[in-house]
This record gives C-alpha cells, structure tokens and sequence, in this order.
C-alpha cells in the first residue's frame, strides 16, 4: 500500500491547512486513519483518528479546532487544522490500518511526513 500525503506548508498564527492522506495499492478495506505529529526533540503523539465507522478521537489540543473526515471510496483521509499556533509546528504523519486483498487482519502504516509550519 502506498500512502501519499500532502497539504503541508507554512501558514501564518490563525490560519488554516487541510492535509491529505490518499493510500493505494491491493486494498480490500481502510479500517483506522489518522494523524500524528511530531515536533522537534519529542515524541510522535495523537492528533486525531477515525475508525471505519466514523468514530473519532481527538487530542485535547486539536478539539474543537482540527476536524479529520475520509472519504471511504478513494481510501483518503483528511485533517482540516483552523486556529493554527505556532505550538502546532510539527512533522504530521498519516496512520492507517488497512484491510488487504486476501489478509486476515489490519496493516498498520506510516505515510511519509509532511511539514506544517505555523507562525506567529
């Protein structure tokens, strides 16, 4: 499965992105997407997931703010960030737990980084 993300760039404090996250290949079923991000020297945390179903999960920093959705049938996956801050800086990475043709189970993947860059 090949993921391909975009959407990133630099942005003024109180703007707004919108990532994209497009997963291709042999694929049966996207079950979990999502994103994370990770700033400079610390870890790769949450930002935000939805399930197949539609449930989802946000940290408490992007509630009320960021807004995930997907669109099942082109296997994509969206974050829309508004009120960014300059605290939002981070590589964002997509997530996603995909159903193969012929697999038993979920596959989890990491999609390539993208850059957002929010400043004051």
């Amino acid at each position: 499965v090949q993921l391909q993300a975009s959407g990133g760039g630099v942005v003024q404090a109180g703007g707004s992105l919108r990532l994209a996250c497009a997963a291709s290949g042999k694929i049966a079923s996207m079950h979990l997407m999502g994103w994370y991000h990770q700033a400079p020297g610390k870890q790769r945390e949450l930002v935000a997931t939805m399930s197949s179903s539609g449930t989802t999960n946000y940290a408490d920093s992007a509630k009320g703010r960021f807004t995930i959705s997907r669109d099942n049938a082109k296997n994509t996956a969206y974050l829309q960030m508004n009120g960014l801050k300059p605290e939002d800086t981070a590589v964002y990475f997509c997530y996603v737990e995909t159903m193969l043709l012929g697999g038993v189970r979920p596959f989890p993947q990491w999609g390539r980084g993208t850059q957002v860059t929010v400043s004051s």
